[in-house]
């Protein structure tokens, strides 16, 4: 199976859409998904992530699942706290008091229970953990690939070739992704990041028995030069 995650294009968060450049990303990523084709397609309940995932749907004439726990909305009030820094609430991955503490030792030490740092304590950090694997848990196993924790590894139930892909979020997608892959959040959201339609491709093993999901591209935007467009990552920096 060939799972890929992909993140809505250039949005406009109120209200709650794509801008004219978002549009044309989920135009040009309609295109190349619709190269090789997708056999099931998911989307947040988010408008923004449904108007990434359309031009797809149209192309592929697929219709999309919606997963309410993938939602933007319910990852932020998990995983989001005051920067005493700015002043501001923010991702704890953007959060500049943060930042040291999420990549340090100590940090490193709790591994998947990082989530009891004394840093975070207040936070509802605990209760998005635990949310985020259960949902992505349940998800994978409705694939055909279990989950088993405790040794990191999937086992693969019902092995497919199938492609499928989930529209979502970055906050959200952080979150998932490493929930997915066995690697800590505060490691994986601190080193790693997903831009504006960017398309990361996780595989699992077409065999039964065991498998660790590898990751094949990770944010790729490949569409976006493909069509011509404007790269510029979270609207900062030119790539």
């Amino acid at each position: 199976m060939l799972f890929f995650y992909i993140r809505h294009g250039d949005p406009i968060y109120n209200p709650d859409s794509l801008t004219p450049l978002g549009r044309r990303q989920a135009e040009a990523l309609g295109k190349r998904l619709a190269r090789y084709g997708l056999d099931k397609i998911y989307a947040s309940p988010l408008k923004r992530a449904q108007e990434t995932a359309a031009p797809a749907c149209e192309l592929l004439k697929k219709e999309m699942t919606v997963l309410d726990w993938t939602s933007e909305a319910l990852a932020w009030e998990e995983f989001a706290s005051p920067d005493t820094t700015s002043g501001y609430t923010t991702w704890f991955f953007q959060n500049r008091s943060l930042q040291s503490v999420l990549v340090s030792p100590e940090m490193r030490a709790l591994g998947a229970d990082w989530f009891r740092h004394p840093a975070l304590a207040g936070t509802r950090a605990a209760e998005g953990a635990a949310r985020i694997r259960h949902k992505t848990d349940a998800f994978f196993a409705s694939l055909g690939y279990v989950h088993d924790r405790r040794r990191c590894v999937y086992v693969s139930e019902r092995p497919n070739r199938e492609r499928v892909a989930l529209f979502a979020h970055q906050g959200f997608g952080l979150a998932f992704l490493s929930s997915l892959l066995d690697i800590p959040y505060p490691l994986f959201s601190s080193h790693f990041d997903i831009g504006h339609s960017g398309m990361t491709v996780i595989e699992f093993s077409e065999a039964p028995g065991e498998t660790v999901p590898r990751v094949l591209q990770l944010s790729n935007d490949a569409h976006i030069y493909s069509e011509g467009l404007p790269v510029k990552y979270q609207n900062r920096i030119d790539i």
